[in-house]
């Protein structure tokens, strides 16, 4: 008698770090490795994030993949039906829904991938980031290099030349012309600088 062997249990994995630490490199390439395997993979990206594409998600150094992307957390569930692997790139960018939408897809048995910053440009924990750093079976804390001093970087420092609306708001979608990764020291001598510390 041959027993039905039961579907492996999925599992949540979290790539977290600053600006141009390759956070997004990382999950396509996680992503790309599924595809690969044959394994049903869906990817998502939040709507507010159009830098480089508004279908694709697209790293720093131009690697792509093609996703969904929708502006709540909810419809992910609409969409990742019928997959083994679920990537999700600028996850602090969605609502605290999002951690709840994670967790019902690895219950169902889904390897859920997730990229994201896990701290904003004033070191504070972004958006939903700490629940789900919380909830994961897995983490991966990438760093950039402190564009300073050359040490590793974990901060993204928004340039003081930023100014106008929505220069103190914690969402401020930008690129190098924004923001830099800089090491500790660098970002704490920054922000003392300029009054933040």
């Amino acid at each position: 008698m041959f027993l039905e062997s039961p579907k492996q249990s999925g599992w949540l994995e979290v790539i977290c770090g600053s600006m141009f630490s390759g956070k997004t490199e990382e999950l396509i390439r996680r992503l790309k490795r599924a595809n690969f395997a044959h394994q049903r993979v869906q990817i998502f990206k939040p709507g507010i994030d159009v830098r480089y594409s508004e279908t694709d998600v697209v790293s720093h150094e131009g690697k792509s993949i093609q996703s969904i992307t929708v502006d709540s957390s909810q419809n992910i569930l609409l969409y990742a039906t019928d997959v083994d692997v679920v990537g999700i790139d600028e996850v602090q960018f969605f609502d605290d829904g999002i951690v709840d939408v994670c967790n019902m897809l690895a219950d169902k048995g889904v390897r859920v991938i997730v990229a994201g910053l896990d701290m904003d440009y004033l070191a504070k924990p972004f958006g939903p980031m700490p629940a789900l750093l919380a909830r994961a079976e897995y983490i991966t804390k990438v760093h950039a290099i402190c564009v300073k001093c050359g040490q590793p970087a974990q901060h993204s420092h928004r340039l003081p030349t930023v100014k106008g609306a929505g220069a103190d708001e914690q969402v401020l979608i930008g690129e190098m012309d924004k923001y830099e990764p800089l090491c500790r020291h660098c970002f704490n001598a920054a922000l003392k600088k300029e009054g933040k510390l």
